[in-house]
């Protein structure tokens, strides 16, 4: 092996070992800040979560299929996209947080009492 070969897997190796650490403070701080914030976790409180996100799901829906209904071939009025539309983001910034959520959990950042 060069000695520029070397130097090359030594900088390689010094940047693999600094994203270990960066990874590792990050998951630290994570832990620590969401503990903070969230109550205990346990497969009720996370059903009922999903629960309430099905509840946004259905409601958009539900506005969709009204929408689609009264428009008798024309284009929706504003008032009726802007409520659409709410319901639209409502439901997505929900599915949204669920998700960070599944991602916390699956990262370590929060622990979820398990039965048994």
């Amino acid at each position: 092996m060069t000695e520029e070969h070397t130097n090359d897997y030594k900088h390689m190796m010094h940047q693999k070992r600094f994203l270990n650490e960066l990874e590792q403070g990050i998951r630290i701080a994570n832990r620590e800040i969401i503990h903070t914030r969230l109550p205990a976790l346990n497969k009720d409180t996370i059903l009922g979560f999903a629960v309430a996100i099905a509840r946004l799901r259905a409601r958009y829906l539900e506005a969709a299929f009204r929408a689609a209904e009264s428009d008798r071939g024309e284009p929706l009025d504003q008032s009726q996209i802007k409520d659409l539309r709410g319901h639209r983001e409502a439901y997505e910034e929900a599915k949204q947080a669920f998700e960070a959520l599944r991602y916390a959990i699956e990262q370590g950042y929060v622990d979820v009492k398990l039965p048994g």
